[in-house]
């Protein structure tokens, strides 16, 4: 038989076609291996992820078109401070019992602590006062748990009431219940503290009250006998308080937290939280989060936490106080002062008042 001779161009035309067939192979076997993928990850996705990496490959995949399971593409991926979010979807986000409480002290700057804190993307907090160790522990922790918010395995669940510090039975109830938890404890000056309190409670009764601060806070105004029963003065003998606690936790589950510097200098106040590793967070927050409200007198966001908006404490933050005179100022200092020293032995630290 004579040797056919292919022309050159029927020759380019035959290796090209083996060429693409080829390729074709190739891409629909890379296609079944991502479909593979895409298969198992929408499986890890129906029961629950249990790191940012699979959640990031599904976030990715979304991204690049892929056509998820219809139990799965119906949810909607989102961010939130840069964790990964399926909107009725939790995954492993569980209502978990928290790891951190702040305790108190009321009129202390608890509340802001709490706001400064939620900047973190590891801090997931509680919103308003929770109160179950105190108010409504008859609840039970099943209560308890439906009133914190979800998180993620590495995230860090906080709890802020300040009556914990002063109401009785409430540190042997944590102690039971939360063994490992780390407190937080801010405080002040007793005596601002006290002014402060008075005028919260002014802002209750419309801006009157049946008596003066000072007829409240003294048994006889005239001897100068304080009266150590009245809220205000007793919430700040903070050793009393303290020491209830410290029956049934080690001093290395506080951090003491001086509410006027945190006022002044939140950044540096938050960063010793971070450097003792105390709430096993890296140091994210700094200046940058911060701005100084001339009109409060304390330090706002520069982004709040959900929003991305600017953000102050609300109305009741930097309200007028009450002016004492001299004699009276000088009268409970001279009370809290022993209470204070105890203190500061209590603690291993000293603060300026």
């Amino acid at each position: 038989m004579p040797h056919m001779c292919i022309p050159t161009p029927v020759k380019d035309i035959f290796s090209f076609t083996i060429s693409m067939s080829l390729l074709c192979c190739i891409y629909k076997l890379l296609l079944s291996l991502i479909n593979m993928f895409g298969l198992s990850m929408a499986q890890t996705c129906r029961k629950s992820y249990s790191n940012l990496f699979d959640a990031h490959r599904l976030l990715y995949l979304k991204k690049s078109g892929f056509a998820f399971p219809h139990d799965v593409s119906r949810h909607v991926m989102t961010f939130h401070k840069k964790r990964f979010v399926i909107p009725g979807h939790n995954g492993s986000a569980m209502r978990r019992l928290p790891d951190v409480l702040i305790i108190g002290a009321k009129k202390c700057g608890t509340r802001a602590l709490l706001e400064f804190l939620r900047v973190h993307p590891s801090v997931r907090a509680a919103g308003p006062e929770v109160h179950f160790f105190d108010r409504f522990y008859h609840r039970g922790l099943s209560w308890y748990r439906s009133q914190l918010p979800p998180r993620l395995e590495g995230q860090v669940t906080v709890e802020k009431t300040p009556a914990y510090l002063v109401a009785p039975g409430v540190p042997q109830r944590v102690a039971k219940h939360l063994p490992d938890v780390r407190l937080l404890l801010v405080v002040r000056d007793p005596v601002s503290r006290a002014l402060s309190d008075y005028a919260q409670s002014l802002s209750k009764h419309g801006g009157t009250h049946k008596k003066s601060f000072e007829d409240l806070a003294f048994v006889n105004v005239t001897t100068g006998l304080v009266n150590s029963d009245w809220g205000p003065i007793s919430g700040g003998l903070y050793v009393r308080h303290l020491q209830r606690w410290l029956d049934y936790f080690p001093r290395t589950s506080f951090h003491i937290i001086d509410g006027e510097q945190l006022v002044h200098d939140p950044a540096t106040e938050l960063a010793q939280i971070y450097f003792q590793e105390f709430l096993g967070l890296r140091r994210i927050i700094s200046d940058r989060h911060f701005y100084f409200n001339a009109t409060k007198g304390f330090p706002c966001l520069v982004k709040r936490e959900r929003t991305g908006r600017p953000h102050c404490l609300g109305s009741s933050k930097g309200r007028p106080h009450h002016e004492l005179n001299e004699a009276t100022l000088q009268t409970l200092k001279d009370f809290y002062r022993p209470f204070n020293f105890k203190f500061y032995r209590m603690v291993g630290q000293k603060f300026h008042w």
